[in-house]
């Protein structure tokens, strides 16, 4: 594992770090492929429940690393596949939660990775920068598919081709970002956002993003999905557990479920 990349899993919680503050966290990619192993290895152990992915006290991300990008310009969907396409698929694909903290600078790829993580909190003095078109390239990873859908057109263009930066109010605003903690209390706040995530039912967390994560389908093909899905779930020992809590006025317990 790169140490430009710290991981700590405690109490349900992997928290995956950029760190490489000397030069503004600029990804490498030795670091895509640590974070991405630490993702895909989390997902396969039991005592992982939720995701963070963070930078730096004031750092984020400036993005990637100019010159290790040009040494091996990755070519998403052919062939080998590049470690930023592994990283990117691995956050993608993550089936539990996956929580974004950022604080200061989030430019390019920790801009565009925030349209695939489940919650994202920033602190006052996060900045967003999509400079594509600024570098003569095109939007990356399904960013000129998602930001419009989710920003909507106006919005996305203001990113995507004039690469304005946003604050975290607008970035709020437009609905990039979940909500804003001050950033001396962001990592602690997020945590405790994260470690409410993972004392939840951990099949009802991942069916729920799933759920979200399907396709459009027309309504009736929705409920209908939902209901299956709710049916087999009252027969869970998770719902069990849930049902004798709520009898006996205690919390749930859902530490012995993964």
């Amino acid at each position: 594992m790169s140490n430009l990349v710290s991981v700590e899993t405690s109490d349900g919680v992997r928290t995956i770090r950029w760190n490489r503050p000397e030069k503004k966290n600029a990804l490498l990619r030795e670091m895509y492929t640590a974070a991405a192993e630490a993702i895909e290895s989390g997902e396969a152990e039991k005592s992982v429940r939720v995701f963070v992915l963070g930078g730096q006290p004031g750092l984020f991300t400036a993005g990637n690393d100019l010159v290790d990008f040009m040494e091996a310009p990755p070519h998403i969907g052919s062939g080998d596949m590049p470690p930023v396409e592994r990283f990117m698929r691995a956050l993608m694909g993550a089936k539990k939660p996956v929580i974004a903290e950022v604080d200061g600078l989030a430019i390019g790829i920790g801009t565009t990775l925030l349209m695939h993580c489940d919650l994202a909190y920033a602190s006052e003095n996060a900045a967003f920068k999509t400079p594509f078109a600024d570098l003569a390239l095109a939007p990356e990873f399904a960013s000129s598919l998602l930001f419009p859908t989710r920003l909507g057109r106006a919005a996305a263009s203001d990113l995507l081709m004039l690469g304005s930066v946003w604050n975290a109010a607008r970035a709020l605003e437009a609905g990039l970002i979940t909500g804003i903690f001050p950033s001396a209390r962001l990592a602690n706040d997020v945590r405790e956002k994260a470690l409410a995530l993972a004392a939840k039912s951990p099949g009802a967390v991942r069916k729920a993003k799933e759920l979200m994560m399907t396709p459009d389908e027309p309504l009736d093909a929705r409920m209908a999905r939902e209901g299956g899905i709710f049916a087999e779930m009252l027969q869970s020992p998770e719902f069990s557990e849930a049902v004798t809590a709520f009898m006996e006025r205690r919390a749930p317990d859902f530490s012995k479920f993964g």
